[in-house]
């Protein structure tokens, strides 16, 4: 080592997905090794510009350099911007003189790969998603080591090199609430219970399309709601904007006394429970039943993480790489997954409630996604990190 000093540099951002895995490494490492020195590459545009700095790291920052995906000018400009892109991330691993880079994927990590294999310094990805990114489909060349949260994502390591599954590096919030749940789970969903203003006694379905919301899974929940009262309460989280909608929707399937907000004053005040937003989603993940989500791969390993059954509306853009998240979760028996397009109103009615009056094939559910989930990958990954600098 340097003087003695352990040098790391982490690679990411852009997406909560890929800074939120980079902080908690990041965090891993600091209890492992607390004087080791680690600084962060991101964008000035990204959630990290924020996240890193509040969470106690110096983030050096370059440009975003897409890769082009078809001729144009953005293709003509490519070079030009990669030399002067990778010429930074050189200069910030010299004068950082970093002994182990690790990339989490997204335009960053790119060009922080290439400098890396340039200068000969140990490179470590991690991979979150079922289908890996272009920046990582690169590092996986010059990797000497390959996290993943799942079995197959079309990374192919170099000769010599490792790849293993270690599940998704949980952000705090998560990390916290799986160890309580782990010692008690029926005390961990009385509090989250308690915050939320929502009755532990009684069954629970979160519904939740991430900050920007599922406008058709909305609809279909909501419009439901009648014949989902029957059986359990409801928290909504409707995404940005999306409030309104959703509220009229349970008025005319249920009542307007149904809909009441989210907190500890909401208690007895009605079932369905509407928020745009729940900053303490772990809260909601404490006391949930069963929740109705898409299937990024966050929520996939957190709720997976946590032994919470699911039923997964992938987003039905891209090249379907939600579907790919779900899919092993589901083979495995920790939840259903169903189109966009076949979750109507008239599926939800068909489906949902019987769901919720099994109790077995719930647990089942809660047990198989416990299983599946892993709960230990921040750690996992500092570990191979400090071994492969040491």
């Amino acid at each position: 080592m340097s003087n003695g000093i352990t040098r790391i540099v982490l690679a990411g951002g852009g997406t909560a997905g890929h800074v939120n895995p980079l902080l908690a490494v990041a965090d891993a490492i600091r209890k492992a090794r607390p004087d080791a020195e680690i600084g962060v590459v991101g964008t000035a545009v990204g959630l990290e510009h924020d996240l890193v700095p509040q969470a106690g790291y110096e983030l050096e920052t370059i440009e975003k350099v897409p890769f082009p995906r078809r001729p144009g000018m953005a293709a003509l400009r490519f070079p030009a911007q990669w030399k002067r892109e990778t010429g930074k991330t050189k200069e910030i691993l010299e004068r950082r003189q970093a002994q182990a880079v690790v990339g989490f994927g997204g335009y960053t990590s790119a060009p922080v790969y290439a400098s890396a294999h340039a200068l000969g310094i140990p490179i470590l990805i991690h991979e979150q998603n079922a289908r890996a990114g272009m920046a990582n489909k690169l590092g996986a060349r010059w990797a000497d080591y390959i996290g993943t949260a799942y079995d197959e994502t079309g990374l192919k390591p170099r000769r010599g090199a490792r790849i293993e599954r270690v599940g998704l590096p949980l952000r705090p919030a998560i990390a916290d609430l799986c160890r309580a749940m782990e010692h008690d789970r029926a005390a961990a969903r009385r509090e989250g219970a308690a915050r939320l203003g929502i009755d532990p006694d009684r069954p629970i379905v979160v519904v939740t399309g991430g900050s920007l919301g599922a406008a058709n899974v909305n609809r279909a929940m909501a419009a439901s709601a009648s014949a989902l009262l029957a059986h359990a309460q409801v928290i909504h989280l409707t995404g940005k904007g999306k409030a309104d909608e959703v509220r009229e929707l349970v008025s005319v399937s249920a009542s307007d006394g149904a809909v009441a907000g989210l907190g500890e004053e909401s208690l007895g005040t009605g079932d369905y429970h509407v928020a745009e937003y729940l900053e303490r989603i772990d809260w909601a993940f404490a006391c949930a039943d069963l929740v109705v989500c898409r299937s990024g791969a966050g929520t996939v390993s957190e709720l997976t993480a946590l032994g919470v059954p699911a039923v997964y509306v992938p987003l039905p853009i891209g090249n379907g790489e939600q579907r790919f998240n779900a899919e092993p979760v589901v083979r495995s028996g920790g939840g259903l997954m169903v189109s966009d397009r076949e979750f109507t109103k008239e599926w939800v009615v068909d489906h949902v409630p019987d769901l919720l009056a099994d109790h077995r094939t719930l647990e089942g559910y809660a047990e198989a996604a416990w299983r599946y989930g892993i709960r230990d990958a921040a750690e996992t990954m500092a570990a191979r990190v400090l071994e492969m600098i040491d």
